[in-house]
């Protein structure tokens, strides 16, 4: 029996023991059952684990922690490994303002989201007149980082004749806008996520091997959350809180919810978890039990 209904059988004993006349013989054991019936338990008291902006206390989380440890001061390229919904953005916004640039621009662009005509003018720049609906001079992504961070997430789906001008920007430092034949100087801290195999990709001649190598300087690889042990209760934790402030609803959830919870695999990992806790919040009555899961959740 949960927290809640706990404490709802409690009060109707309660309502009983006022119209048969035994309240004040009752009262003392019953408030005392239901103020432990509501009183937060150990775990729940405790401060939820996080380091860098990501929740959890496993092995594996302890491991990038450690590893960002070592590489939030430095200024190298870094390229961040997982599979989609893991927290890569995280990482990258981590490596930003835990480390030197924090306090200037940080700016992030999905290469996978942005069509490729397009992508270019993103991230370099273009001037007047270069192209069709180019009304104005355009600094792009990369002039205005400079001196902050710059990341490029999905990195793996960048069009292949574009690498060579990142290639540039790693390599030099500059960036040449659409339609300009002046290069701009840039310093900017480029941090690359993807979820594919750049290694193939390479041999496969689908991504540049120089610019693979210049963008997996420094390489942290993020786990599936299937692979966390033990962090699935402290991040229902977090997501509770947030949903609390996001929609003004505050829910508990049953011991055996949670169990569900912690034996689904999570091919969407966190971001999965995420969105199933938001749906569950907006659906229950304030206790989420195993009824109100999905059903592939359930079964």
């Amino acid at each position: 029996m949960s927290a809640a209904e706990l404490r709802a059988r409690l009060e109707r004993l309660l309502d009983e023991a006022r119209a048969q006349g035994a309240f004040e013989e009752l009262r003392p054991a019953l408030a005392a059952a239901l103020a432990a019936s509501v009183a937060p338990s150990p775990a729940a008291s405790e401060a939820i684990p996080m380091r860098y902006g990501m929740v959890g206390d496993s092995k594996p989380m302890r491991e990038v922690a450690a590893l960002l440890d070592k590489v939030v001061h430095s200024d190298v390229p870094v390229l961040v490994l997982g599979e989609t919904g893991t927290g890569k953005e995280l990482v990258a916004r981590a490596l930003h303002h835990y480390g030197a640039r924090k306090g200037q621009p940080f700016l992030a662009e999905n290469c996978a989201a942005v069509p490729a005509e397009l992508l270019e003018s993103e991230l370099f720049g273009h001037k007047k007149g270069s192209f069709t609906g180019a009304y104005t001079d355009r600094p792009g992504h990369f002039v205005a980082a400079d001196k902050g961070t710059v990341f490029l997430d999905e990195i793996g789906d960048m069009p292949l004749a574009m690498q060579p001008k990142l290639l540039r920007v790693l390599q030099e430092g500059e960036v040449r806008p659409v339609g300009s034949n002046k290069v701009v100087k840039v310093d900017v801290r480029i941090v690359a996520a993807t979820n594919k195999d750049l290694r193939s990709m390479c041999k496969a001649a689908t991504f540049r091997e120089d610019l693979y190598f210049r963008l997996a300087v420094l390489t942290v690889q993020l786990p599936p959350l299937r692979d966390r042990k033990g962090d699935v209760p402290h991040l229902v934790r977090f997501f509770l809180d947030a949903m609390e402030k996001e929609m003004g609803r505050r829910c508990t959830m049953t011991t055996e919810a949670l169990a569900l919870l912690e034996r689904w695999r999570w091919p969407g990992n966190v971001r999965e978890l995420e969105n199933e806790i938001r749906r569950t919040v907006a659906l229950s009555d304030g206790t989420i039990r195993p009824a109100d899961l999905s059903p592939q959740i359930r079964g």
